[in-house]
């Protein structure tokens, strides 16, 4: 964990990122960035090659970001404009021009539309447990009957303090952290069958639908899609 003197805008500009804060996991795709303000620690990392550009930006007056990490759907003048950026940075006698375009930066990122793509995570040591169980086999069916079997604690509790810690139910966890695991797995050129068996999914068109009722491509579309951004 670190935390910089300066806002910080994480874009992919291919592959996947992931972005760790307290009480929260990211996973940034192409389409999207991450905004990081001063003084919140994190974690950042590139998966599989990934290819990205960070942005640091001042605290200053009437900056109008929030003071949360918040995930954004980056548009295409955006991500024009961040290229750009880094391009004319290499040049000399191009000052007024960068300074164009980080005002153009700025006045757009306060009209990105926030998304809520994150993945909670529980305090608590007894959820961390369940939590971690599910990231390192993510095809694990368990309820909370099972878990609390296991942790030596009753299904109703378990769920109550679920809820209350991380906002939703294990089921609405558990298919957040299948569609995380999903597009870091695709991005590292891994097939669509093998991704949806060792997710749990029953057969690979199972999967698909799942998948393209929250990202709005198949697997197959979205892998391509990534690999062009």
């Amino acid at each position: 964990m670190h935390t910089h003197r300066w806002n910080q805008l994480v874009y992919a500009t291919a592959g996947t990122m992931t972005v760790h804060v307290a009480g929260a996991r990211y996973v940034i795709t192409p389409e999207q960035a991450i905004w990081a303000p001063t003084g919140v620690p994190h974690t950042t990392g590139a998966l599989n090659g990934a290819a990205f550009r960070n942005l640091y930006i001042d605290d200053a007056p009437g900056l109008g970001m929030p003071g949360v990490c918040t995930v954004y759907a980056v548009t295409p003048l955006l991500r024009a404009l961040i290229v750009e950026l880094e391009a004319v940075g290499t040049h000399d006698g191009e000052q007024a021009y960068a300074d164009k375009l980080r005002a153009l930066v700025l006045a757009q990122l306060r009209r990105l539309r926030a998304q809520d793509f994150h993945l909670p995570w529980p305090a608590s040591p007894m959820l961390c447990r369940i939590c971690e169980a599910l990231l390192e086999q993510p095809a694990d069916p368990r309820g909370m009957e099972e878990w609390g079997r296991a942790l030596g604690a009753s299904a109703r509790t378990l769920a109550r303090r679920f809820e209350r810690e991380v906002g939703m139910g294990l089921r609405a966890w558990r298919y957040r952290l299948r569609l995380f695991l999903a597009l870091q797995w695709l991005c590292a050129g891994r097939c669509v069958t093998g991704v949806a068996l060792d997710l749990g999914y029953a057969s690979p068109a199972a999967f698909s639908h799942m998948f393209r009722q929250a990202m709005g491509y198949t697997p197959s579309a979205w892998k391509s899609q990534a690999k062009m951004a």
